[in-house]
């Protein structure tokens, strides 16, 4: 008999997360625990358990006298999560590559028709959870829990990325990416398959960080004084 508390906890995580996947939740917006546990029904205990889960996939930042707050990911940690995504998702095509049939064709497929009906409704953020959902399925389909469970986090934080760092933009490269791939699985090749989620997953980060600006000029009075010291 499942425990009806515990169900309720996983319904506050799962609403917590897809709020901020979808950047419903801003990063920096406090989770007060004492709110949270009343929206949900649930004890401040369950709803700390919930926050140490997203905070452990990188969603919340939890202080020692502060509310949790939505993550709020620098430059920095951004660029190492990109990394660590494309070495993730290299292995996850190598392996579905071996494990191919025509209901992950229809799967993927079916996948991508949602991601498209959101974009040309102009849903942008569903548009891109489900994006980032596409990339799930692919692991899913590996057969390996280990590799679905670092696939599921790293997707969480660089869609967090995307809501810091990048700028909404139209779906259509991600969706034109997301079938080429398909059709490179289901013909067997491998090494276009390999090629393609790699430059799909930089086109990613370069929509999600775009170039930093060059730094303003210095004052000239700044720069005068500093070589003018004794």
């Amino acid at each position: 008999m499942s425990d009806p508390s515990s169900s309720r906890s996983l319904t506050a995580y799962a609403a917590l997360r897809e709020a901020i996947m979808e950047n419903a939740l801003k990063p920096g917006t406090k989770l007060p625990e004492e709110d949270l546990g009343l929206h949900f029904g649930v004890s401040r205990t369950l709803i700390r358990a919930a926050i140490a889960r997203l905070a452990t996939e990188g969603l919340v930042d939890v202080g020692k006298t502060k509310s949790a707050t939505v993550a709020q990911p620098s430059r920095e940690e951004a660029e190492e999560a990109f990394e660590v995504r494309r070495m993730l998702e290299r292995e996850v095509v190598r392996l579905v590559a071996g494990r191919w049939d025509e209901s992950k064709h229809r799967t993927l497929l079916a996948q991508i028709e949602q991601e498209r009906v959101a974009s040309e409704s102009g849903d942008h953020k569903l548009s891109v959870r489900l994006g980032a959902e596409f990339h799930i399925l692919l692991a899913e389909m590996t057969g390996n829990t280990l590799l679905r469970r670092y696939v599921f986090e790293i997707l969480g934080r660089t869609t967090l990325i995307i809501a810091v760092h990048g700028r909404p933009h139209p779906q259509d490269d991600s969706l034109a990416e997301h079938i080429a791939l398909v059709e490179a699985l289901r013909s067997g090749d491998t090494a276009t398959a390999d090629r393609l989620v790699d430059a799909h997953i930089a086109a990613v980060e370069s929509r999600a960080l775009p170039a930093a600006p060059p730094p303003e000029p210095e004052a000239l009075a700044d720069i005068l004084t500093r070589f003018s010291r004794p």
